[in-house]
């Protein structure tokens, strides 16, 4: 990832496709180790995580998460999701966040030397060019090894470095599972898995 430590660093988490791309590649994150991780390498600013909550009444499972991710060093960034009823009659729910993470990139490069993404949505590409005009260094966290592929092509092509998430996981790897097996009962089931089409719009 070509941490640096003379760089002021800020590291921006698209919790849906952060959730998505450690499922298909067969691991959990340690949410604890991956800020540990920027601490230890470089001047770090804020991690920022983005995610959409259920449009419902009911106790949200992501809220664990959410909750544990605010006492220990994260600035969450939330919104409801939209729940709908596609034609075919399947739920869906929509809750994209990428005009949340792209307002915070462009308020932050003012302060930053080096902004990290998770995400792979293609959607990010302006986001990022209009970062690094501003003399920010991107780097893009996502999977080319997934089935089917996390990051657009347009957005990997944009970074400045592109990583893939497989080869740093072992850095913040909570528990081993395989890959493509249906994911066992975890702590927190993350509201997109529901539909795993309906919050990143790749």
């Amino acid at each position: 990832m070509l941490l640096r430590q003379n760089e002021r660093t800020a590291l921006f988490i698209d919790g849906a496709s952060l959730h998505h791309a450690a499922r298909n590649l067969g691991f959990e994150v340690d949410f604890r180790s991956l800020r540990k991780l920027f601490e230890n390498a470089c001047l770090f600013q804020r991690a920022f995580y983005y995610a959409a909550m259920p449009e419902t009444d009911d106790y949200s499972p992501l809220r664990p998460l959410t909750d544990w991710l605010s006492y220990n060093g994260y600035h969450l960034v939330l919104k409801t999701a939209r729940e709908f009823t596609d034609p075919s009659g399947r739920r869906r729910i929509k809750g994209n966040m990428d005009v949340e993470l792209t307002v915070d990139l462009l308020e932050q490069s003012g302060r930053l030397d080096h902004a990290v993404i998770i995400s792979g949505d293609s959607d990010l590409r302006r986001a990022v060019e209009a970062a690094q005009a501003r003399g920010v260094r991107v780097t893009v966290i996502s999977s080319m090894r997934s089935t089917p592929p996390m990051i657009g092509d347009d957005l990997r092509r944009q970074a400045d470095m592109f990583v893939e998430l497989a080869d740093i996981a072992p850095s913040f790897t909570r528990r081993q599972a395989e890959p493509r097996n249906p994911p066992r009962q975890g702590p927190v089931r993350h509201p997109a898995d529901i539909n795993s089409d309906e919050t990143n719009d790749s």
